[in-house]
């Protein structure tokens, strides 16, 4: 078979997007652009933060995620009693053989969703940093690989904080993405009765007829092309610029890092494929400097005594940088 070239790979990933956006919204009611940012972080190989209240169908868009794509699925369910172990895993000495066997926790999976990771202790939480920065995890000085590819999406509910631990930067900075999931409107409210009603909603029944769009092995592939997606030097500029407007922004104590900086390359380039592109163009940046920067700006006391929004830094910084 020969070789594809990047036209045809990059069409390979827009047809998969679409196919993916469609199954999902057979069962998922709201704006499919609500979705994109968890689809690029899995196109992206990435980690994405979901904040949102219950109800709103974070940890069901996951399981359907993970049923489209082939992926080992596994879920978390965070309380402050979870320990490490309960996640990474831990090592057995077996006396027979005289040699220690490894248990696996969930993490030794392609898909693993955290359900309310601000639940754990932050010693728990530290349990993530590996894994989500380097692909690995250490168990008693022992490293170990994780699965090809690996992906993490973590869910909070921002509104509940009574017995919650919110995320330090290290650990928020690990995240290529985060999105806010809010209550539907009035239209889309209408529109779930009108489907329960109709016997549109049974979750068993879509689950057992959900087929994988892609495999994981095409989702490496798929990794591979749109690193080669072409950004112009002008592009990487206009990135560049934002960073650092969020780093010198009068109402920011701390902007983003260089990892927010490849984050936003990464995402525009996957956004990029998902449009059949192979190259970037600055509102592939635009859309994305939300979902990358929000999570990463620490804001100034005083800003957030005046209720100034991360969200609205990355609207100022968004409309005073100049588009190339």
């Amino acid at each position: 078979m020969h070789e594809q070239n990047l036209e045809e790979r990059i069409a390979s990933i827009a047809s998969a997007y679409r196919q993916i956006q469609e199954n999902t919204h057979r069962y998922i009611v709201g704006d499919p652009a609500d979705l994109e940012p968890i689809l690029i972080g899995i196109f992206a190989g990435g980690n994405v933060l979901i904040e949102g209240v219950p109800g709103t169908a974070k940890t069901t868009i996951s399981k359907i995620l993970a049923g489209l794509i082939s992926f080992d699925f596994k879920r978390v369910q965070c309380a402050v009693d979870v320990q490490p172990a309960d996640i990474i895993g831990l090592r057995i000495y077996d006396q027979k053989t005289k040699t220690f066997s490894l248990i696996q926790g969930p993490i030794f999976s392609n898909f693993l969703v955290i359900d309310e990771i601000n639940r754990l202790t932050p010693r728990t939480q530290s349990a993530f940093l590996e894994a989500m920065g380097e692909g690995q995890t250490t168990i008693d000085g022992v490293t170990y690989p994780l699965a090809e590819p690996f992906f993490t999406i973590a869910t909070q509910n921002p509104y509940e904080l009574e017995g919650t631990f919110p995320l330090v930067e290290a650990q928020k900075d690990r995240f290529m993405l985060s999105t806010i999931v809010r209550h539907l409107d009035g239209d889309s409210e209408l529109k779930i009765l009108r489907r329960s009603q109709a016997g549109e909603l049974d979750w068993t029944a879509y689950r057992d007829q959900l087929t994988p769009v892609i495999t994981t092995a095409e989702i490496l592939r798929m990794h591979a092309a749109v690193r080669e997606v072409y950004a112009d030097e002008a592009v990487l500029q206009y990135i560049r610029d934002l960073v650092i407007a969020s780093r010198e922004h009068e109402n920011v104590r701390l902007g983003a890092s260089s990892r927010g900086s490849l984050a936003l390359l990464t995402g525009a380039k996957v956004r990029a494929a998902f449009r059949n592109r192979t190259y970037i163009i600055p509102d592939d940046v635009k859309a994305l400097i939300l979902p990358v920067l929000q999570h990463r700006i620490i804001l100034e006391p005083e800003a957030e005594i005046e209720q100034v929004t991360a969200g609205e830094v990355v609207d100022d910084i968004v409309s005073t940088v100049e588009v190339p």
